[in-house]
C-alpha cells in the first residue's frame, strides 16, 4: 500500500507492505494528484512490540504515550482492554512507524481504530488546526456546529434540521476547524461515531452552538468565557504536551473571538429548531 491523503492542510503517506482494510470514511480523504508530503507513515505487522522504554507523559486505560529521543511513542488500546492493538513511534520530524498486532488487523475497520493510529491530532495543531466533537451541518452556505458531551443529542439536533429545514449533515460526530483566508472553517474530519454520516465539506462557520438537554427551549449568547469553559472539553487536546495546551488555547482564544457561540436548552422538537434559526438567521 502506497497511498496519499490530505486532511485540512496536512498532506500526509501511509506506506505498507501489509494488505491493510482503510475504513471507508477514511479513503474519502486520499488525493491522487501530486502534492507535497509534510509526513510519512510506514504501517506494518507484527506478533510483538517494541519495549516501552521512555519517559512516561500520560497513561490512560486507552493509551499510554511515551517521550523518546525521536519524539513520542504510544501505545494504543481499546477501552475495556489492556492489551495494545498497536504501537506508534515517532521516528524524525516528518515520519513515524506505526506497528499493528497481527491479531488486530479486523479492527482496523473500525474508524476511530484506524484513525487513531496517526495520533492526527498532534499534526492538525502545527497547522493551526482544532478537532471539535461536534456534529456540524451546512445551511444556506453556512455551517452550524452542535456540539456536547456525548449522547447530549449533536446529531438528534442536526437530524431536525434536516427534517424540518433541508439542511445537510457533514459530519455526525467530529469537525476540524481551521482558518482559510482569515476565516474559520468547518471541515470534514474521518471520524463519525455511531451517526454513520462522514462527508467531505469545507464550509464557513456561521455558529457554534453547545447543546443542553431541557423541557423548554432557550437560546443565549455565550460570553468569550463561558465560551472557552464549555469548548475546551469538547477539543482533543494532548494535555501532556505543554506546547500543544498553550497552542490550543490561543486558537481557542482566537475562534471565539470570530465567530459567535452559543448555548442551546432545547428538546427533540421543531420548536427547538425555530428557537434556534431565529437567533442565528
Amino acid at each position: 500500500m502506497n497511498k496519499v491523503f490530505q486532511i485540512g492542510a496536512f498532506c500526509f503517506r501511509i506506506e505498507s507492505d501489509a494488505d491493510i482494510w482503510i475504513p471507508e470514511n477514511f479513503l474519502l480523504f486520499e488525493v491522487n494528484d501530486h502534492r507535497e508530503i509534510f509526513y510519512t507513515y510506514h504501517l506494518r505487522v507484527s506478533e510483538r512490540f517494541p519495549i516501552p522504554t521512555g519517559q512516561l507523559l500520560a497513561e490512560r486505560p486507552d493509551l499510554t504515550v511515551l517521550e523518546t529521543e525521536s519524539g513520542e511513542k504510544r501505545f494504543l488500546s481499546v477501552r475495556g482492554r489492556r492489551v495494545p492493538y498497536a504501537c506508534y513511534i515517532e521516528i524524525g520530524d516528518r515520519e513515524a512507524e506505526i506497528i499493528v498486532h497481527a491479531r488486530e488487523i479486523q479492527n482496523l475497520r473500525i474508524d476511530t481504530v484506524f484513525t487513531s493510529l496517526f495520533a492526527l491530532e498532534r499534526r492538525m495543531i502545527q497547522y493551526e488546526s482544532l478537532i471539535l466533537h461536534c456534529a456540524y451541518m451546512e445551511y444556506q452556505g453556512k455551517a452550524v456546529l452542535f456540539s456536547a458531551p456525548s449522547e447530549t443529542g449533536k446529531s438528534t439536533q442536526a437530524d431536525l434540521w434536516e427534517r424540518y429545514r433541508g439542511s445537510r449533515t457533514i459530519n455526525g460526530d467530529r469537525g476540524l476547524l481551521r482558518k482559510m483566508d482569515g476565516r474559520w472553517m468547518a471541515c470534514g474530519w474521518p471520524v463519525c461515531g455511531s451517526s454513520e454520516i462522514c462527508n467531505l465539506g469545507d464550509i464557513p462557520i456561521h455558529a457554534i452552538v453547545m447543546l443542553e438537554q431541557g423541557k423548554e427551549n432557550h437560546v443565549e449568547r455565550l460570553s468569550p468565557f463561558q465560551a472557552f469553559a464549555l469548548l475546551y472539553g469538547q477539543i482533543t487536546i494532548n494535555q501532556w504536551n505543554k506546547q500543544f495546551v498553550d497552542d490550543a488555547i490561543n486558537l481557542i482564544e482566537e475562534l471565539i473571538t470570530g465567530v459567535p457561540i452559543w448555548k442551546l436548552t432545547c428538546n427533540i422538537s421543531e420548536d427547538a429548531v425555530a428557537c434556534l434559526e431565529e437567533a442565528l438567521f
